[in-house]
């Protein structure tokens, strides 16, 4: 039988209740299990497609074309294996399929309500990943307890505990150790309120998982377990911690997993195989050298909108036991500076994705300089667009060259909108999304980097290379070197005699894990530590001479 495992959070948001499902999705599934992970989220819209990294960060993209919550990207970077629509779920979906149900009178003429019809449906949601056959599936509750928002979610987990029994339902709490610093010690009476809140919704944790600052003394841990009605050894320490990757050997050494098998009645046959992982960490922990890459997009002050090209970076430096330093560089300030002194100290440069003309000209100010300086250079879907645009304008000369997503009047409109969209009214779920089929030409820095001619890649996108101008392009050295085989979606662009100047359609970020690194970044960051090292051979040089 499926076993089941909801994580709640509690007293604060953004306390890692992703990152501490994850990690045991690591653990259990280094033991042997199979787990997935799927994330509720309270609010009502669809998905996280048509919000604003503002409101909700970077949106994820599944392999069947989901947009997802971002905490499906540590899911799939942690576990390395992919999701799916089925592993996030949002009240806007849960309202949609039950008005549906009751427009098409599938309810018989009874009134519709939060209790049965709702958490029926939560509950159908959640159970819909057993027909995949994994042992485990953990569930984390978006928000915190005590929204309003949440409270059907909770009463769906208290009647599962109730029908499904407590080895095969386990509850995990996320909660807030504070430490009062002008008083010297931990205070856990946030925590005490957090659980009383919970069971207040009829459901009693069976386990706390502590974010603190400082370690719990055993006497602590006993006044936790004592006021909120869990063994002592079910109140787990969680350490903050340098790295996310670093927390699942913390809750190794906590001992969670263990717990965790007990509780739920479960075999545990083996010590956690997790040596590629530490192998892992011991490499982003002690680097031998160091990179510096900025990142160009115009939401750089939130780290958030770019969370999986930040990992994605943290992955491949490890194998090149290398620290990938990323630089944010705002593409609107570059519009106000001096572009060359502001990137003359990088080592490579990646523009990154989005969608609007603002702070276009700055992506295209940083391209122009790379390009003509040799710098590495990696575009990722806007960042593609913005390249082709830059060379349009400067290489063939081609005035007023554009996106019609910047100007639907451009008098040569290099990227346009895809002939599919040009229908399209409804924003949300719309886009071209999920994996396509790719394939790489030849004698390609791609095809070097894959090691392979076929690839299959994630997309999030309107707008394409106007095929018109692909000749005109390829005669002046920007080439399609990846192309869609039944489309003929141009995917991948490089520039020849460059070191390594190379744009993609699709989000290569969105399939990098920690045991498989993403083959373009790999081949990315080692065009940034050949770029340092060029640099310095020409300083000493240089010094030599004067």
């Amino acid at each position: 039988m499926t076993k089941y495992i909801f994580v709640t959070g509690g007293v604060t948001s953004s306390l890692g209740k992703g990152i501490i499902a994850a990690s045991l999705a690591k653990l259990l599934q280094a033991k042997g299990f199979t787990v997935t992970i799927q994330k509720l989220d309270p609010y009502i819209n669809i998905d996280p497609g048509t919000m604003n990294p503002y409101e909700h960060g970077e949106c994820y993209v599944t392999e069947d074309g989901a947009e997802t919550d971002l905490d499906l990207g540590h899911y799939e970077r942690f576990l390395g294996t992919p999701t799916s629509r089925a592993n996030n779920v949002t009240t806007g979906k849960i309202y949609q399929t039950v008005i549906e149900k009751e427009r098409r009178g599938e309810y018989l003429g009874k009134t519709v309500q939060v209790i049965p019809h709702i958490t029926d449906e939560i509950r159908r949601r959640i159970q819909l990943l057993e027909r995949e056959g994994f042992n485990i599936i953990i569930t984390e509750i978006g928000g915190t307890v005590g929204d309003i928002e949440s409270l059907p979610y909770l009463e769906a987990i208290r009647q599962m505990q109730r029908d499904l029994g407590k080895p095969n339902c386990l509850v995990i709490h996320l909660t807030l150790i504070i430490n009062l610093k002008s008083a010297g010690e931990l205070k856990t009476k946030a925590t005490q309120h957090s659980v009383k809140e919970l069971q207040t919704s009829g459901i009693q944790p069976d386990i706390l998982v502590c974010r603190t600052e400082r370690p719990i003394d055993m006497d602590t841990r006993r006044k936790i377990a004592q006021f909120c009605n869990v063994e002592v050894r079910a109140v787990i320490e969680a350490m903050d911690a340098d790295s996310i990757y670093q927390v699942p050997i913390l809750m190794l050494h906590e001992r969670l997993d263990s717990v965790v098998i007990s509780k739920m009645s479960l075999p545990d046959k083996q010590e956690p195989n997790l040596k590629k992982w530490k192998s892992f960490l011991e490499r982003i922990k002690n680097p031998s050298r160091e990179v510096r890459i900025g990142l160009v997009g115009k939401y750089n002050e939130l780290p958030d909108a770019y969370k999986s090209i930040y990992e994605a970076f943290i992955h491949a430096g490890a194998v090149h036991d290398c620290k990938v330093v990323v630089e944010s560089v705002h593409s609107e300030q570059l519009e106000r500076t001096d572009v060359a002194r502001r990137l003359e100290n990088l080592d490579a440069i990646l523009v990154a994705p989005g969608f609007g003309d603002r702070g276009i000209k700055g992506k295209l100010e940083a391209i122009k300089y790379v390009r003509e300086n040799n710098i590495p250079f990696f575009g990722i879907c806007l960042g593609l667009q913005c390249a082709v645009v830059e060379f349009a304008r400067n290489v063939l000369e081609l005035k007023g060259a554009n996106s019609t997503e910047m100007n639907p009047d451009a008098p040569h409109p290099v990227i346009h909108l895809m002939d599919e969209q040009k229908n399209v009214v409804n924003k949300g779920g719309t886009m071209r999304l999920g994996a396509y089929e790719c394939k790489l030409k030849k004698d390609s820095k791609a095809i070097e980097a894959y090691e392979k001619k076929h690839i299959r890649e994630r997309h999030r996108h309107r707008y394409e290379i106007n095929s018109d101008y692909i000749e005109q392009l390829a005669k002046k050295g920007l080439k399609a070197t990846g192309v869609n085989p039944e489309s003929g979606l141009v995917e991948i662009m490089e520039l020849e005699n460059h070191p390594w100047f190379l744009g993609v359609q699709f989000h290569p970020e969105y399939k990098s894990t920690v045991e498989n690194p993403h083959p373009l970044f790999i081949a990315f960051v080692k065009a940034a530590l050949d770029y340092k090292v060029k640099k310095s051979l020409i300083h000493a040089k240089e010094v030599n001479v004067n």
